[in-house]
């Protein structure tokens, strides 16, 4: 499957050990990862910002997923009513990216699922589904 991660859920899988990690190594072992651009621009400011990260320690981390497709900013949103200007940009990214999944935390999101082009899901919401195409 192809999965794209907002900002959110990289964040909560690098600061802490639960299910956002979960998800995000299911992904990386099980799944094609598709990051977009704008989400990489937000993680650098989150890191360094929020959480006081060393430039270099933050290279590395932008390394690492630089390593799993990279989807450039697109040329337009969606016309999708979008309350946050920079969720639109994540959306149009991974339809951009053709990701079948986008997990994310943001309820500005959230509310889309259904009717969005892409399905959009709650970590634990992929979770589940993840799991059970595991047991099928």
């Amino acid at each position: 499957m192809r999965v794209c991660f907002d900002t959110n859920v990289l964040v909560a899988a690098l600061a802490t050990r639960g299910l956002a990690a979960d998800v995000v190594h299911v992904v990386l072992a099980e799944h094609d990862l598709l990051v977009p651009a704008v989400v990489l621009d937000e993680l650098r400011r989150v890191l360094a910002a929020k959480f006081k990260l060393p430039a270099a320690r933050i290279a590395e981390i932008e390394a690492f997923f630089r390593e799993h497709e990279v989807i450039p900013k697109p040329q337009q949103i969606l016309d999708l009513d979008v309350r946050d200007r920079a969720d639109a940009w994540v959306l149009a990214s991974a339809m951009a990216g053709r990701a079948e999944v986008l997990v994310t935390g943001d309820q500005d999101l959230l509310v889309l699922d259904g009717k969005a082009p892409v399905r959009i899901l709650t970590p634990r919401g992929f979770w589940e589904i993840a799991r059970a195409r595991e047991a099928d």
